[in-house]
């Protein structure tokens, strides 16, 4: 059974070699053990089990892409049809055609400069797509932790505008860290 998000037009966005599709049941492992290994730039705490995110998407993910309207939308990144990253858009606010931006590589091309950059660069081409073209959003966000120079240069590159700093926002490894908030409004 493969999983549809109702609210898109389109359940494939093509850059490329790169594409977006919904999320499936293949892809969470992996997903889990890409936030496991790349805590320190997310909104976790702790490590997620298995079991937490097998829970997580059968509770929260799963049901909502029935909706209309749901709070989020997580998408798989695959690159010449291999599964390297995934993100969507979260906090989805309908009423003000606006969300926020999440995208997590896989831990080891995160850790190469120049794929990094691609598949970040594509996976931005193809959510702007999904969210502007499809969606008909007005706007987009993003909320990036100071430590990570290469994807706030790559955000700016590709047109969002940096709207504030959020001074010592986050702490990691028990340093306090600045989180920086862009927006792209629709062209």
């Amino acid at each position: 059974m493969n999983y549809v998000w109702n609210c898109l037009k389109r359940q494939r966005f093509e850059h490329g070699p790169y594409v977006i599709l919904p999320v499936q049941p293949d892809h969470i492992e992996l997903i889990r053990r890409w936030r496991n290994a790349q805590i320190d730039i997310l909104r976790q705490s702790a490590p997620i089990t298995r079991a937490q995110q097998e829970t997580y998407y059968a509770h929260h993910i799963w049901p909502s892409m029935e909706r209309a309207t749901p709070s989020n939308i997580l998408m798989a990144l695959l690159h010449k049809g291999q599964l390297i990253g995934y993100g969507g858009l979260v906090h989805i606010a309908w009423e003000h055609q606006r969300a926020e931006v999440s995208c997590l590589v896989d831990d080891i091309r995160a850790k190469h400069h120049g794929l990094y950059a691609e598949d970040f660069s594509a996976f931005i081409a193809l959510i702007r797509c999904m969210a502007f073209d499809d969606l008909g959003f007005h706007r987009l966000c993003t909320e990036t932790y100071a430590i990570r120079a290469q994807t706030i240069y790559l955000l700016e590159l590709a047109g969002f505008r940096r709207e504030g700093v959020l001074r010592d926002h986050v702490r990691i490894r028990g340093a306090f860290v600045d989180s920086i908030v862009h927006a792209l409004l629709r062209p």
